[in-house]
């Protein structure tokens, strides 16, 4: 489980670096996609199915953009975007095409269908995270620059 954990972060690197996210921002990106896929994981290991574990990972990866958003003084967007690229089923789509294409149309259709189920829990996990509100997390972002202050002012005192 842990180099699945890596190639997620290596892969959300990838994409972080290929659609121009800030370079300071490239650790936190893949640490996030790497939350995601542990989580997607550890629900699959628990025994919750391909939809239930989307839906727990897209959540939790979800709130910790926010977390890093509010901390790193940069849109969610930026994490949440990055992040879920490690959860999208692309090859529940590919062997949707795939099974139709060589006119194996009932198995074409019952993977469209997982696939489908686990792109809506996808959706519904980001948008039970957005739901809370931001002022919540933005919070957090001050708490975390006192402490930074405080710090600082100790290190130079």
């Amino acid at each position: 489980m842990i180099s699945e954990i890596i190639v997620a972060m290596v892969s959300v690197l990838a994409f972080g670096v290929s659609f121009h996210i800030p370079k300071s921002e490239y650790l936190y990106c893949a640490l996030n996609g790497g939350l995601g896929w542990a989580v997607y994981r550890i629900c699959q290991n628990c025994g919750f199915g391909p939809t239930a574990s989307a839906l727990w990972a897209a959540l939790v990866l979800t709130l910790a953009a926010r977390v890093l958003s509010a901390v790193r003084k940069m849109p969610s967007t930026v994490f949440l975007i990055a992040g879920i690229f490690s959860l999208v089923p692309g090859s529940g789509i590919y062997y949707t095409s795939y099974y139709i294409i060589m006119n194996e149309v009932s198995r074409g259709s019952a993977k469209g269908v997982e696939t489908f189920k686990i792109a809506g829990a996808i959706v519904l996990g980001i948008i039970f995270g957005l739901a809370l509100p931001q002022n919540w997390f933005n919070h957090l972002g001050r708490m975390t620059e006192r402490i930074g202050r405080r710090r600082s002012k100790e290190e130079q005192g």
